[in-house]
C-alpha cells in the first residue's frame, strides 16, 4: 500500500491549495478527486474570469452558526496575501465594484496558478478517480497510518486526510455531498444543506404578469429577516439587506441583489424590495399634484425617473391598481386622493413579495450548511472527533457572500489546515 504525509480528497480551490503549501513545507501529499477535469468551478467563476478574492473580505461576510468561526483562519491569511501570491505569478487582474478581484484573462490563470504550486511542492495528482471509502485506524502507531483510504487506484494510507470536496453546487460539473456524509459517517454534526446565492422563483400565478420582463434590470434594496440560527443571541437582529442589481426573469428575480438575500431566506419568507432607494415616491407623487392635469401613469412614469425601467414601470402599476379600486392608470392625478398616493408610494419603496423556492442546486454557486464548526478547530480545521482528519473549503458550515468571500475561505481555510499538518513520525 502507498503511504503519504497527507492525502487531499478534493482537487478545487481549498484542496489544490492546501495541498501546494503542504507540499512546500515538505511533506509528501496526494491530491485525489473523481472529476475528470480539474477545478471546474474555477474555470466556470466569475464569467469565466474568476472572481479569485475581494479585497475588503472580513468575517462580517461570512454566514455560519458560528459566525466568528472563520475569525482566525481569515486573520492567518488575507486577501492581501493571495494577492501577493497572484503578482508572484504574473496574473494580470483587476477590481470591480466593492472590491471584487477578477483575473484580466482567464479563470484558467489561477487553475494553473495553483498547479504549479503543487509541482513546486511535489504533490502527487490522481484524478479521476473516486474515494469509496475513509477508513481511520484506531490502532495507529508510527509505523501503520492513521487513515486507509479505498480508491480506484487500490488502497492507500496516510498519516493526515484533508477533506475539501465543495457542496452539491452545480452537480453537471461533479459536485457530491461526499465530505458531509464522510464527516456523519464518522460521527460529526451537519448542518442541514441549502442551495445559497441562487436566483429565486415565485407561483406561476404570481409571477405570471411580470414573466414578459424577463431580462429587465435595475438597481433595489432587498431585504429579509435575519435567520434565527444567524442572529445568535441577537433576538431583534437587523434584517440581512443589500443594495444591488436585480433581474427579473422568467420564473422568478436574479442578479446581484438576489443572489446575496437568497442566502439569508428562508422558504415562506417574504423579501421587501425598495424600487427606488433614493427617492420617496408618496412624497413626489403628492408633490407633483397640485395643479397638475396629468393622468397617474404619467406622474408615476416621472416619479420613478430613470431608475425604474418603463415596462417595469407601468407593468408594476398596472398590477396595484388592480387590488386599489380607487385608483386608475388613467385617473387624473389632481383627483387622486393623498392617502392613496400613499399606499402607492410606499408599496413600492416597500414591495413585500413572498418567493415559492429557488432554481436549486443546478444554480447555486455555492452550498450553505455542511460540517458543524462545533465539532472543528477554528486555528486548524482539525476534527475534534477524529485526530488527524480536516475539513476545509465548502464543505464547512461558512458561506461567503456573493463577491470573492467564498474563494477567499478557501484560501484561508487551505493555508490555516496546510500550516498544521505534520510530516509522518519516523518509525522508532
Amino acid at each position: 500500500m502507498q503511504r503519504f504525509d497527507v492525502i487531499v480528497i478534493g482537487a478545487g480551490a481549498a484542496g489544490l491549495f492546501c495541498a501546494g503549501v503542504a507540499g512546500q513545507r515538505g511533506l509528501r501529499v496526494l491530491v485525489i478527486d473523481h472529476a475528470t477535469r480539474v477545478a471546474e468551478k474555477i474555470r466556470i467563476s466569475g464569467g469565466g474570469r474568476c472572481n479569485f478574492t475581494n479585497r475588503d473580505a472580513a468575517p462580517t461576510h461570512f454566514l455560519s452558526e458560528n459566525p466568528h468561526f472563520a475569525r482566525s483562519a481569515l486573520a492567518g491569511y488575507t486577501p492581501q496575501d493571495f494577492l501577493a501570491l497572484v503578482d508572484r505569478h504574473r496574473i494580470a487582474w483587476h477590481e470591480k465594484h466593492k472590491g471584487q478581484l477578477f483575473c484580466d484573462r482567464s479563470a484558467d490563470d489561477i487553475i494553473q496558478m495553483l498547479l504549479r504550486e503543487c509541482e513546486a511542492g511535489g504533490v502527487t495528482r490522481w484524478q479521476p478517480c473516486g474515494v469509496h471509502e475513509v477508513r481511520p485506524n484506531p490502532c495507529a502507531t508510527d509505523s501503520a497510518p492513521r487513515f486507509e483510504l479505498i480508491t480506484d487506484r487500490g488502497p492507500v494510507g496516510a498519516h493526515q486526510v484533508v477533506v475539501a470536496t465543495g457542496g452539491l453546487s452545480i452537480p453537471k460539473i461533479g459536485a457530491t455531498d461526499f465530505g458531509q456524509r464522510l464527516a456523519a459517517h464518522l460521527g460529526h454534526r451537519i448542518v442541514p444543506l441549502r442551495p445559497a446565492l441562487v436566483p429565486l422563483t415565485f407561483a406561476p400565478d404570481t409571477w405570471a404578469p411580470f414573466v414578459a420582463l424577463a431580462g429587465v434590470s435595475l438597481e433595489v434594496e432587498v431585504s429579509t429577516p435575519m435567520p434565527e440560527a444567524y442572529a445568535g443571541k441577537r433576538r431583534k437582529a437587523a434584517p440581512a439587506s443589500f443594495v444591488e442589481d436585480l433581474l427579473f426573469t422568467h420564473r422568478g428575480l436574479s442578479g446581484p441583489a438576489i443572489l446575496q438575500i437568497s442566502s439569508f431566506w428562508t422558504p415562506g419568507q417574504a423579501l421587501t424590495l425598495n424600487l427606488t432607494p433614493q427617492r420617496d415616491l408618496a412624497a413626489l407623487l403628492k408633490d407633483a399634484k397640485n395643479g397638475s392635469r396629468k393622468q397617474l401613469a404619467t406622474a408615476w412614469s416621472q416619479a420613478l425617473g430613470d431608475a425604474v425601467p418603463q415596462r417595469l414601470a407601468q407593468t408594476w402599476l398596472s398590477t396595484r391598481t388592480a387590488d386599489m379600486p380607487a385608483l386608475r392608470p388613467d385617473a387624473p392625478l389632481a383627483e387622486t386622493r393623498d392617502r392613496d398616493l400613499d399606499t402607492l408610494g410606499h408599496t413600492a419603496n416597500a414591495w413585500s413579495i413572498t418567493p415559492s423556492g429557488s432554481e436549486g442546486y443546478a444554480k447555486a454557486e455555492v452550498t450553505a450548511g455542511g460540517v458543524d464548526t462545533r465539532d472543528l478547530s477554528s486555528q486548524t480545521l482539525e476534527s475534534r472527533l477524529v485526530p488527524g482528519l480536516h475539513f476545509i473549503g465548502e464543505v464547512v458550515d461558512v458561506t461567503g457572500w456573493l463577491g470573492g468571500y467564498n474563494f477567499q475561505w478557501a484560501w484561508s481555510s487551505g493555508m490555516a489546515c496546510a500550516r498544521a499538518l505534520e510530516p509522518t513520525p519516523a518509525p522508532h
